[in-house]
């Protein structure tokens, strides 16, 4: 197995997640340089939402940032997951350690996630969960395709194109209980409370998020 991965390697060496240069020996994810560099918010970044008490984000949603979650997201970089997952249990940990009693995530439909063949907040959610030694449950579902949200406009817009869309899978795991709600990227934070409201009106006690990324203030 070691000789089949050190010729892996030699043919398809490692990139770093964000700049895409190769990575030097003794670095894993990332090179060095993007570990200083890259574009991380302080305390979290945490903002709240209607039906959520906070959202924290380990970092800003632009340029190399940007660049690695959108081929994350939409060009099958599935093995950034483990490096994403660790900048989010890292912020969970500093910013909302004893807030939840469960993890789990913002869903892809079924007709999008054929299409893509996985759910990146999934991803995401199991890889967070795995370094907070905990696991990630799927709690919801969406039922429902819709325009996706990042064409879709202004804030009221996006709130409307998502009302509805979700449900929970099991009421008995949701009530009475704290969740963490993870997804990739938070902009107006209308997906995040669109699946709050859902959790909320199934019996919820309360829920905070964290996502990889947010956009600036």
């Amino acid at each position: 197995m070691g000789i089949f991965s050190g010729l892996l390697d030699l043919i398809y060496p490692p990139r770093c997640a964000f700049c895409r240069k190769v990575l030097k020996s003794g670095e894993s994810g990332m090179c060095a340089k993007c570990c200083n560099t890259v574009s991380r918010t302080r305390n979290g970044g945490a903002q709240s939402g209607e039906f959520f008490s906070s959202c924290v984000s380990p970092l800003y949603y632009e340029n190399e940032v940007r660049d690695a979650i959108l081929r994350f997201k939409f060009n099958d970089a599935t093995a950034y997951a483990p490096l994403f997952g660790e900048f989010m249990a890292d912020c969970i940990e500093e910013n909302l350690k004893g807030r939840y009693d469960i993890i789990t995530w913002v869903p892809l439909s079924s007709k999008r996630l054929k299409k893509r063949g996985y759910d990146q907040a999934m991803l995401l959610a199991m890889s967070a969960a795995l370094k907070l030694d905990d696991v990630a449950v799927e709690l919801l579902v969406k039922h429902t395709e819709v325009p996706a949200q990042s064409g879709v406009g202004s804030a009221e817009k996006r709130r409307a194109n998502i009302s509805g869309v979700y449900a929970v899978t099991d009421e008995e795991l949701v009530r009475g209980k704290r969740i963490l709600l993870i997804d990739d990227i938070i902009t107006t934070g209308s997906t995040l409370s669109e699946c709050a409201k859902t959790l909320k009106y199934s019996g919820a006690k309360e829920v905070v998020c964290c996502t990889l990324a947010r956009t600036r203030e």
